[in-house]
């Protein structure tokens, strides 16, 4: 799942921009996130982002190839593990993954 979000962070910033990693948490769970200043996920498609096949348009024009699975898959993972994620995003200013498993 991790592997999943930091190559999706790399593959869809911009050459010159970084990926930012970070944890944080307490004695009940552990807090991941993976931060990129890529192209963003559009506002009116970002529900849609965990769905199988899904890609945003902006994601689609981009030479970066995919099949929509990745995120629909690390959802699945982390949920499986009775955790939860979530992400922040501002078209062409970047996204937060952030990923909460219990501890």
């Amino acid at each position: 799942a991790f592997m999943n979000l930091v190559s999706n962070a790399v593959k869809y910033s911009k050459n010159s921009r970084s990926v930012n990693i970070g944890y944080s948490g307490n004695k009940k769970e552990l807090t991941v996130s993976v931060q990129d200043a890529g192209i963003g996920i559009p506002k009116e498609q970002q529900p849609r982002i965990f769905e199988k096949f899904f890609r945003a348009d902006n994601a689609v024009s981009q030479t970066a190839v995919g099949t929509g699975l990745g995120l629909y898959f690390v959802k699945a993972v982390v949920e499986a593990h009775e955790g939860k994620i979530s992400f922040e995003s501002v078209q062409n200013k970047g996204t937060t993954f952030f990923v909460t498993l219990p501890v």
